[in-house]
């Protein structure tokens, strides 16, 4: 611990003498439209020697060796739902010796990272997804698979929009050499945009139980919002301002007096204890095809299958609880060994049998439940100068954006933008006073077109269809003239997601569940359950692994992760609960089925029908 404290000084007194010794750091870009940024990939980074990565390998391993099941204990699995948790909980499955079956609602693959063409062969994705160095087991995964080549990692840092100076940037530059957690502390210290020197040498102090304690002290956090601890802490003010709104809206769509510090600390300390853990990259292309078809070829070129368009009705039930048949719509009685649910949260609920509704396990799932956010596309007629990265744009209504024209091969133009954004926080649950979800499209792209124009204010032309762009702009200090022949939007597309990635407010991490449940032969998985990803990609990946692991594990009599602590206030909940019949999983879009979509009538109708708080407007 002491030679931690005097690294960390060490680390602080170097920033200090270059902060001194150096007036300007190149850390803010400005705007200039004749130097349009062109698409650059960086080398792989060696995100394999760490800690968590070879846990990921032995973990992986495992399953071909001493979870192997030979044919006497080889095991039929139905696993309900094809996102990513799902595909990853059947290739495992497979890898095992198992046969496992997946059975998706949609005829689409990827839950929350699906994506598909719209009239004009256009791909929509239902989120804008980036890849980390501190992603193990997807990093595992890709080497598994044998698609690393599919990512285009980007330059080290974290690039930020200038909330307060409009059309610039600045960064935080990782600096080669430097190793983990210092290349982070150095990169925050040197840039000279954002907090003053003091602002960042009172921000470390706080933290450093993060990196000492470890995961105790992160999971003792989850009662506190990021605004509680920083008061608790003696943070300063401008730390949530400059940095920490851009990290809660990135990480779980939420601003910071709503989300669990927990959540925050569980990134930093990915993040701070692997030398490559932030630096970022982006599939190459759609996901359904670069990353989910590959997963399906080595689930069925070892003896599983996949399925998709086939939504399930109801489980049947012996008399003992356990699962006697997962029935389809169509009537199908699918009949297995074993059976993992791969559902969303919110639809997990819905379905679960009556006789288990009593159940303390199955009764923590009604603290849980998902968070909304809208993801848009938004085509313009000029190729905007942009940034070649994900951009965190600090701004009250958006959280992310890239241009995906820049930054992804498959969607590569040299003369038109497409940016791609996450809108949020959208409903109040994230903190926000309106509800988006609620709003019609042409509100939303009314909203944002005027934010665009205030981070893009040399480019994005002045245009009478959006008021918001007919605002007076300023760039370095001064008033811009009119820009009537900028850049103008040529289409749009706004996928709404009512129910996302689990809310993860104060209080919430300690009611997930584990993946292993008190029935003999049902299984969870899915981002919501417990593992220290949380809601993400890799946390996804993880839970189908480890639910994969139960299961592998009991055919063989192996041992695997056990059940999880169940809180108090659940088990008085569950004894004092009267049975209830599930009301089923109804509806035929992506909506019904937890995912999100394009708004049509239709859609806008079965929303209404199964969640309509979602639909209730606010201001």
């Amino acid at each position: 611990m002491a030679k931690l404290k005097a690294a960390l000084v060490g680390c602080c007194v170097t920033a200090s003498a270059l902060v001194a010794t150096r007036r300007a750091l190149p850390t803010a870009r400005r705007a200039a439209p004749a130097a349009a940024v062109t698409m650059r990939d960086f080398k792989k980074p060696n995100v394999e020697n760490t800690v968590p990565y070879r846990e990921a390998t032995a973990l992986s391993e495992r399953f071909q060796y001493e979870l192997y099941a030979g044919a006497p204990k080889k095991k039929r699995v139905a696993v309900i739902g094809g996102g990513l948790s799902g595909l990853s909980c059947a290739k495992y499955l497979a890898d095992a010796g198992h046969e496992p079956i997946v059975y998706e609602a949609r005829d689409v693959l990827g839950g929350k990272v699906s994506a598909w063409q719209d009239a004009d062969g256009d791909w929509i994705e239902t989120g804008l997804h980036i890849f980390f160095g501190a992603y193990p087991n997807m990093m595992r995964l890709f080497h598994e698979l044998g698609i690393h080549d599919r990512l285009q990692w980007k330059v080290h840092k974290m690039v930020f929009a200038m909330q307060e100076l409009p059309g610039e940037f600045t960064t935080f530059d990782f600096v080669p050499g430097i190793p983990a957690p210092f290349n982070f502390g150095l990169a925050i210290l040197l840039n000279q945009k954002m907090l003053t020197l003091g602002e960042k040498l009172q921000t470390a102090p706080p933290l450093l139980p993060m990196l000492i304690e470890g995961q105790d002290f992160i999971n003792a956090q989850d009662e506190l919002s990021v605004l509680d601890f920083m008061r608790k802490y003696g943070m300063p003010d401008r730390i949530n301002d400059e940095v920490f709104i851009s990290m809660a809206k990135a990480l779980d769509f939420i601003d910071p007096d709503k989300l669990s510090m927990t959540v925050v600390l569980t990134a930093m300390n990915r993040f701070l204890n692997e030398d490559n853990g932030l630096q970022m990259a982006f599939l190459d292309g759609n996901q359904p095809d670069r990353l989910c078809a590959p997963m399906v070829e080595s689930i069925e070129k070892k003896g599983g299958h996949v399925f998709t368009s086939k939504p399930m009705d109801r489980l049947e039930l012996n008399d003992d609880g356990t699962v006697k048949a997962v029935v389809l719509r169509d009537g199908t009685e699918v009949v297995a060994d074993e059976y993992v649910s791969a559902l969303p949260v919110d639809v997990l609920k819905r379905v679960v049998p009556e006789k288990w509704s009593t159940m303390p396990y199955f009764k923590q799932l009604d603290e849980l439940e998902g968070i909304p956010v809208i993801n848009l596309h938004m085509w313009f007629d000029k190729k905007l100068t942009t940034i070649d990265h994900l951009c965190f744009s600090r701004s009250p209504l958006l959280s992310v954006y890239a241009d995906m024209s820049t930054t992804c091969k498959e969607y590569a133009d040299d003369d038109k933008s497409m940016i791609e954004l996450v809108f949020a926080p959208c409903s109040p649950i994230a903190g926000g006073d309106t509800n988006w979800i609620a709003k019609p499209d042409e509100d939303i792209i009314q909203a944002t077109m005027g934010e665009l124009a205030r981070l893009f204010p040399t480019e994005i032309a002045n245009d009478p269809a959006y008021p918001g762009t007919m605002a007076a702009r300023t760039f370095e200090g001064g008033e811009l003239p009119a820009l009537p022949d900028g850049a103008k939007l040529r289409k749009f597309s706004v996928v709404r997601v009512p129910r996302s990635v689990y809310a993860a407010i104060p209080g919430r991490n300690k009611y997930r569940p584990s993946q292993k449940s008190p029935i003999d032969n049902f299984s969870l998985c899915g981002c919501f359950t417990s593992q220290k990803f949380l809601g993400s990609m890799e946390g996804a990946i993880l839970a189908g692994k480890l639910a994969a692991e139960v299961v592998s594990a009991r055919a063989v009599g192996a041992t695997a992760p056990g059940d999880k602590e169940i809180m108090p206030d659940v088990l008085e909940a569950a004894a004092a609960a009267s049975p209830k019949k599930p009301v089923g999983c109804r509806g035929d879009t992506a909506i019904a089925f937890g995912g999100g979509y394009t708004f049509d009538q239709l859609v806008t109708r079965e929303l209404k029908e199964q969640d309509a708080e979602q639909l209730t407007p606010l201001n």
